[in-house]
């Protein structure tokens, strides 16, 4: 069979073209982000930035299509569990075109430098409860050969970039260290591995075991790996920013709501608007 990628072209005769059509181009499409939200409280944050929202409802979620200091956004909840989360992130870029993905919520600590209040940008994503031994080894995901799945380096920078910017500028940092969630010195970014699973880990043992097992994780959650893993399968750039509620041990729930009210949700909106709004400065003027 002859492939059609490499088959040599046969000359043909030139073809007219009106002066108009020679000079007639197409406007590329512009990118659209998506925004991932794991709690109600993160998304209700977001939504004020977007303007006039369009909402529309497909499997059982609702996705608003708005603009954020010029960037198209469609915003969803992502729902809880990697599954949700795997759904919800193949139907943003089936249904809405969008192209490359952020996803914001809390997690638990792990690392013995992460603290409640601080950031994490995962670099890389485990899934914890991934173990199809023996046919593959535990961790590893079928059929790919690895284990960990990387995140996109230029947003994971940019978001990194936009957090540095926030301490120096916002209120809203200002008033979250004064939360009282946040140790004394301040709220501090970490990047790392997160590790991601169908199971809310809220006990010292589970945690020791996670760190035993996977040395060098900052964070555990339930959704990051799967979003991983969808946008490494459709080619999509993603970042996970995530604010540590707790340290993933007996004390996890505590306060739990009150976190996500004083620091998760303030802090996403406030973040995500300091990195969109470096990005429209950072925006070639549109030719008028």
């Amino acid at each position: 069979m002859t492939d059609v990628r490499t088959a040599p072209i046969a000359p043909s005769a030139p073809v007219a073209t009106s002066p108009a059509a020679a000079v007639t181009h197409v406007a590329p499409r512009a990118a659209v982000l998506g925004l991932m939200a794991a709690m109600d409280a993160e998304l209700a944050a977001i939504l004020p930035h977007l303007g006039a929202v369009q909402v529309r409802a497909l499997g059982g979620r609702q996705f608003h299509v708005g603009v954020w200091h010029g960037q198209p956004v469609v915003a969803v909840l992502s729902g809880i569990g990697k599954v949700a989360a795997a759904t919800t992130a193949t139907l943003l870029h089936a249904a809405f075109g969008v192209d490359h993905l952020v996803f914001t919520g809390v997690a638990g600590g792990l690392g013995a430098e992460v603290a409640v209040g601080d950031m994490v940008l995962g670099t890389a994503f485990v899934q914890h409860d991934m173990d199809a031994s023996p046919l593959f080894p535990r961790f590893e995901l079928p059929g790919k050969g690895v284990a960990e799945l990387a995140s996109d380096a230029g947003l994971t920078a940019e978001l990194a970039q936009a957090l540095d910017d926030l301490h120096v500028h916002s209120p809203v940092w200002r008033q979250v260290q004064a939360s009282g969630f946040v140790r004394a010195g301040g709220s501090r970014l970490h990047q790392g591995l997160v590790l991601s699973g169908d199971r809310f880990v809220g006990c010292d043992s589970l945690s020791s075991s996670l760190l035993a097992d996977l040395p060098g994780a900052l964070a555990v959650e339930m959704e990051g790996a799967a979003v991983a893993q969808v946008c490494h399968d459709l080619g999509l750039p993603f970042a996970v920013m995530r604010a540590i509620s707790d340290r993933a041990d007996a004390q996890a729930h505590v306060d739990f709501m009150a976190f996500l009210q004083a620091v998760a949700s303030p802090m996403a909106a406030a973040w995500l608007d300091g990195w969109l709004a470096r990005r429209a400065q950072a925006r070639p003027a549109t030719a008028s």
